[in-house]
């Protein structure tokens, strides 16, 4: 027979191979004994339909020990549906037998798809196609769905390092479109081993593999898996030696992972800080490698050796001069990281202030700077995390800075969410000594501090209010205040607000408002423009409500109009 009835004969019996194994695994859902060997059995069906359908379009000359297995396989088949029928008849003469059988039957199939997998690996096909399997359209049922990853996952296990990699690559698109293909992926028991194998493999896979890994990883459902796993270890290898993509993903999914502190030991042991802290100290990665490098060191820094590991490789200077990068997921990720490790632990903040952190965080700030409004929220929540332990820490804040005018920018021109964290700093710095309180009161905190009383959030309200009261503590303050007739009405009409309701569900404020008139009612000129304002009767109302602060402000009102009519009895 010549070379080209050869070729035929096979691509023949391809065919032949290809419709056998569609029409058993049809016929093996429809047998109702041994369902757990037959599901065995089936999956094994998948994995030789997938190799032997990419076999359709090799563009190459047929070796003969490729048709020496699909003729073996066609026995196989042959042999495997004379059991189907057995079994779908209940004509078996013995249960033990035919389990027995059904086992040889399995293992048959599974030497099959290894000695296709070994024609693959060993380069004797040449192909040059890629995946040719169609992905099911997106109103395509489960079971076409899942065949689709098993034939995936077969292209994975039996093909050359190109089909590997496509095979990944597909089923990467397929789980970032379409959740319901990452749960199909998560059933399959052997795909996470597959994937965590491919982790040591060629740069492109390992690539790819990674990028998987770092999907599952994002559904919480799926951590405890992959840690039991073990994919720990290979994530951290890819770490220290693969390319800049793999490294990035890699280290996303020990974030995801880390996020449960139990994890942090198995990244310590298997050298996973070291690789990360080198990470950052490089400069020659990117700024997502090193944010996310950051993120997982931020995740490990509550395990109190790993802290002190780092403190003693001198890291806390390395993060410092990250707070400066240009990209904004280094500058964020940075300050989170700083921040969390230096909030409980003194050494790392006196180092932190040493080191010129502070000044870096007011940098960050700054109005000028080109930091986004992310890093700005970011550094100003370091701030108030970091900045009030001791005198010397808001010395290095307030001293040869601009930061209260940074502040001040912040808190009338940025972000709904820049200035809320500019508020609570303000409102931590208005709780300070009374020189602090002067020095903003002339700094112009006051107006602003007023324009937030009337914010939607109970919580900034009730912020900027507390500030307000400590800032009236300064008799300068307070005048400064009265200095305007409207602003006694204005906190008056804000109290009416807040009882009357002014169509909002979350009142509260009445508390802060009635303490803010209290330390106004130092001042003469005060007392007698709330005596006189028409409000008077909503304060006694308040009082009776067994309200304390409102009966203290009652008492106090009353004692100057008592005051009032006894100066007019004398003068008369």
């Amino acid at each position: 027979m010549g070379e080209d009835s050869v070729e035929e004969s096979t691509r023949v019996s391809i065919k032949r191979a290809i419709e056998s194994i569609s029409s058993l695994i049809s016929l093996s859902h429809s047998i109702k004994s041994f369902a757990v060997k037959w599901q065995l059995i089936r999956n094994k069906l998948e994995d030789l339909y997938s190799g032997i359908t990419s076999l359709e379009n090799l563009n190459s000359d047929f070796d003969p020990s490729l048709s020496a297995l699909i003729n073996a396989i066609l026995g196989s088949l042959e042999e495997c549906h004379g059991l189907a029928s057995r079994c779908l008849d209940v004509s078996f003469t013995g249960k033990l037998l035919m389990q027995s059988d059904l086992d040889f039957m399995s293992g048959k199939f599974e030497r099959h798809v290894k000695d296709l997998s070994l024609i693959y690996s060993a380069g004797i096909l040449s192909h040059g196609f890629a995946i040719v399997v169609s992905k099911p359209s997106g109103k395509a049922c489960r079971d076409d769905m899942r065949f689709y990853i098993r034939d995936l996952l077969t292209r994975m296990k039996i093909g050359d390092v190109e089909m590997k990699k496509q095979a990944l690559i597909r089923l990467n698109e397929s789980m970032v479109e379409d959740d319901r293909y990452m749960k199909i992926v998560m059933e399959i028991s052997e795909m996470v081993c597959v994937l965590i194998e491919f982790l040591d493999s060629e740069m492109g896979i390992q690539e790819e593999a990674s990028k998987a890994l770092f999907f599952i990883s994002g559904f919480g459902s799926y951590k405890p898996l992959l840690i039991r796993s073990c994919v720990v270890g290979p994530l951290v290898r890819v770490l220290e030696n693969g390319n800049v993509v793999g490294r990035e993903a890699s280290a996303r999914c020990l974030m995801n992972l880390t996020e449960n502190s139990e994890n942090a030991w198995s990244v310590s042991a298997h050298g996973g800080v070291a690789a990360l802290l080198k990470i950052c100290s490089c400069g020659e990665f990117g700024g997502e490698l090193i944010a996310s490098s950051c993120g997982v060191l931020r995740n490990l820094v509550g395990v109190e050796e790993i802290k002190r590991y780092m403190i003693e490789e001198d890291m806390v200077s390395t993060f410092i001069k990250l707070i400066g990068s240009k990209d904004e997921i280094v500058q964020v990720n940075s300050i989170d990281l700083l921040s969390t490790m230096c909030s409980t632990d003194e050494e790392s903040r006196e180092i932190l202030v040493r080191e010129g952190g502070i000044q870096e965080l007011v940098l960050v700030s700054d109005p000028n700077s080109l930091s986004s409004s992310k890093s700005k929220e970011m550094a100003l929540r370091a701030i108030h995390n970091l900045c009030f332990g001791s005198v010397s820490y808001l010395n290095a804040l307030l001293s040869g800075s601009r930061f209260l005018d940074h502040l001040l920018y912040l808190l009338r021109n940025g972000e709904t969410s820049v200035q809320e964290s500019a508020l609570k700093v303000t409102s931590k710095l208005c709780s300070l000594p009374a020189e602090v309180k002067r020095i903003m009161g002339n700094a112009g905190f006051i107006p602003e501090l007023v324009r937030f009383l009337d914010a939607k959030s109970l919580y900034v309200r009730e912020m900027a209010s507390d500030a307000l009261y400590c800032l009236f503590s300064v008799p300068k303050n307070r005048k400064k205040f009265l200095q305007e007739d409207c602003n006694i009405s204005y906190i008056l009409q804000l109290l009416d607000q807040e009882e009357r309701g002014n169509e909002r569900s979350d009142l509260g404020n009445t508390k802060f408002l009635i303490l803010i008139l209290m330390s106004l009612t130092s001042c003469n000129s005060a007392r007698r423009k709330i005596s006189a304002s028409g409000y008077m009767k909503l304060i006694e109302k308040l009082a009776e409500r067994e309200d304390t602060d409102a009966k203290k402000l009652v008492k106090k009102l009353s004692r100057n109009r008592f005051h009032n009519i006894l100066g007019g009895i004398w003068h008369s």
